[in-house]
């Protein structure tokens, strides 16, 4: 495919509102994380909009790897502008004009956590501090890219609005992931205060959908690629986790709605309120939705959590504030769980 440019995901971006990108038109947005899923997916929403609608947004991508940035983006990697660097060591410069800033680099494979949380707790903190500094300098509004993890553990039943936090234990190893997003988040806040920086937050569940990269290997795609290819789904934990999903196209379109109408200093959940269920049920519905037949759940269990997953969490993201700025999530989980699908089979 022309850098995983299919079908499926240009209907994505034809579904988002036009007005969200106009709002965008000859402006300069630069996006850390740009080979990752939502930093990729947010410039290619940008280039399909300047091609569907004749607009001039001008996407800046801050990559490690140049190879794989022209790979993930093919023959339409020249209308990116890249800035090589690595955000966990290097400040980032960037000579041109810089409207607004979405930061999203960041690790997120949990094996990565248990392994090297050191190097987790350098990129997310020495990283937001370099894109916080160019923000300042050039006077650029921030979206930052959190996540669910930082509710912690809350009481069962409790619906999680962004001023309601739970238990992280900052002895356990895994947690500098979350910690560093909280810490990361106080940041922002503590740019806006000193500096001026318009930053707010998007506190995002667990996103997924048609614009996967090759090896994605979150829970909700390995179960539906599995499915989809007759093979068993298989657990390696009960699956009691409580789970919040938002299909990648409705990300995209929140996150456009946070970068032009987003609060400096207020923290924003993305997520599908619809589609909150425990990782079983998710798993199971990847088979009832996309399986075929005789496909079958199963579990082996990681007793000593070797793979280093959370512990498991009663989540239920409320993201009112997020609706209340005109956000409306459009792809319920079955449709969703097709539609990544179907990206799947045109992205090979």
């Amino acid at each position: 495919m022309r850098g995983m440019w299919t079908p499926t995901l240009d209907e994505d971006f034809e579904h988002i509102d036009e007005q969200l990108f106009r709002y965008f038109n000859n402006a300069s947005v630069l996006i850390t994380g740009a080979t990752g899923l939502v930093g990729s997916l947010l410039i290619k929403a940008f280039l399909y909009a300047n091609e569907r609608y004749g607009l001039a947004i001008k996407p800046i991508g801050v990559v490690r790897d140049p190879t794989k940035a022209r790979m993930i983006f093919g023959q339409r990697a020249n209308e990116v502008a890249f800035v090589v660097c690595n955000l966990a060591t290097e400040a980032l410069n960037f000579e041109g004009p810089v409207d607004y800033i979405v930061h999203g680099a960041a690790v997120t494979t949990s094996r990565i956590m248990v392994e090297r949380p050191v190097d987790v707790i350098d990129l997310s903190l020495n990283g937001t501090h370099a894109v916080l500094q160019l923000a300042a300098e050039k006077q650029a509004k921030v979206v930052y890219l959190s996540s669910m993890e930082v509710y912690g553990t809350l009481t069962e039943g409790v619906r999680a609005s962004e001023d309601i936090l739970g238990f992280i234990d900052p002895l356990a190893v895994r947690s500098c992931y979350p910690e560093g997003k909280r810490l990361c988040e106080n940041l922002c806040v503590a740019y806006g205060v000193q500096h001026g920086v318009h930053a707010c937050i998007a506190r995002l569940a667990q996103t997924f959908g048609a614009g996967v990269l090759p090896g994605e290997n979150r829970a909700v795609v390995a179960f539906a690629r599995a499915a989809a290819a007759g093979e068993d789904v298989v657990l390696k934990t009960r699956g009691q986790s409580e789970a919040n999903y938002v299909y990648a196209s409705d990300a995209v379109a929140a996150l456009l709605l946070l970068l032009s109408r987003g609060e400096s200093g207020y923290a924003y959940n993305v997520a599908n309120e619809a589609c909150h269920m425990t990782i079983a049920e998710m798993a199971q519905l990847a088979i009832d939705t996309v399986g075929t037949a005789g496909v079958r759940l199963k579990f082996e269990l990681d007793e000593q959590n070797q793979s280093g997953f959370a512990p498991d969490t009663k989540l239920f993201l409320d993201a009112g504030r997020l609706r209340a700025l005109g956000w409306k999530p459009a792809v319920a989980m079955p449709e969703a769980l097709q539609r990544l699908v179907a990206y799947l089979k045109e992205a090979v």
